[in-house]
């Protein structure tokens, strides 16, 4: 069977390549795609259990079976169309705050939070010079829409959208924007930071520093 194998940020910078098609015996699992790519790209074993895996768009375990023509992704760390608006987005121009903020706003919310990360001159001791974000984009949005629907369980009445912003950033520019709106300023800024954090940890988008001193991969992208 033949596997459309996507790589993302460090992976697909040591291999070279962003997508592969592999041929595997019919019956193979993840852990096998995991050993084939591990057998050419030693990243694989130092990344050990921080390198998560999904087929589909759905993140799985090792022990997952393939089937033929299945998407699978490897996911270094963490870091529509029906005409309605969506609560969460990638995009490669910049973010507008307002844009966002008026996905969620509306008469009953009495409490709107925004959180805007940019991006900074300076971070583990190196001077920046500006961040290159990568994300596996359809998957990306899956996973925020997954934030914002825990969000509105775990807060009732709240709404919450994510824009998240790929490519080259500068100095300044907005990498992130979460807007949090409830009819009460705790629950709106309760969810805002669930938002911002989660995503920091579950979303795959990934952060490249340029620094003065070189350029690097890092794990935490927000």
């Amino acid at each position: 069977m033949k596997i459309n194998l996507l790589l993302f940020g460090s992976l697909r910078e040591a291999a070279g390549e962003s997508r592969l098609e592999v041929e595997l015996p019919d019956g193979s699992r993840l852990s096998d795609l995991r050993q084939w790519l591990a057998d050419r790209n030693p990243l694989v074993d130092q990344l050990g259990d921080r390198l998560a895996g999904s087929i589909n768009m759905e993140m799985a375990d090792l022990g997952d079976a393939l089937s033929d023509g299945d998407e699978v992704a490897f996911l270094p760390p963490v870091a529509g169309g029906d005409g309605t608006p969506k609560r969460c987005t990638i995009s490669d121009v910049a973010l507008n705050e307002e844009e966002v903020a008026a996905r969620v706003e509306g008469p009953d919310a009495g409490g709107v939070v925004s959180f805007i990360g940019r991006v900074r001159n300076h971070a583990r001791g190196e001077s920046i010079e500006h961040l290159e974000y990568e994300a596996y984009p359809a998957m990306a949005e899956r996973e925020m829409e997954k934030i914002v629907d825990t969000a509105a369980e775990k807060w009732p009445g709240t709404r919450v959208a994510i824009a998240h912003r790929v490519g080259k950033l500068e100095i300044g520019d907005a990498a992130v924007v979460v807007v949090a709106a409830s009819a009460h300023r705790g629950e709106a800024f309760d969810a805002c930071r669930f938002a911002i954090d989660t995503l920091k940890i579950t979303v795959p988008i990934w952060k490249r520093e340029v620094a003065t001193s070189g350029a690097y991969w890092v794990d935490d992208h927000a």
